[in-house]
């Protein structure tokens, strides 16, 4: 008799604010807009379990959108890395 083991989606935890993978569009306007190179960026590693959720490779702009006590959603980006 085998067990049916249902794999845990970390992206529907409560802790975990939204990520979202930037298309290379949105990458170059955000880039262009701000006037920063990628590696300016701060990074998260291709490691994190929400980054291998989303597939996203290297070199990719994730944009995280958390909750704000202040501001009600603040966006925050990072580019992925190796690790």
């Amino acid at each position: 008799m085998q067990k049916m083991v249902e794999e845990f989606n970390i992206m529907k935890h409560s802790l975990v604010p939204e990520h979202i993978r930037l298309t290379e569009e949105e990458k170059k306007t955000l880039l262009s807009e701000h006037n920063l190179r990628l590696n300016q960026l701060p990074m998260i590693l291709l490691s994190d379990s929400a980054i291998q959720h989303l597939k996203a490779e290297v070199g990719d702009i994730i944009k995280i959108i958390r909750e704000s006590h202040t501001t009600k959603k603040q966006d925050f980006y990072r580019v992925v890395v190796h690790g």
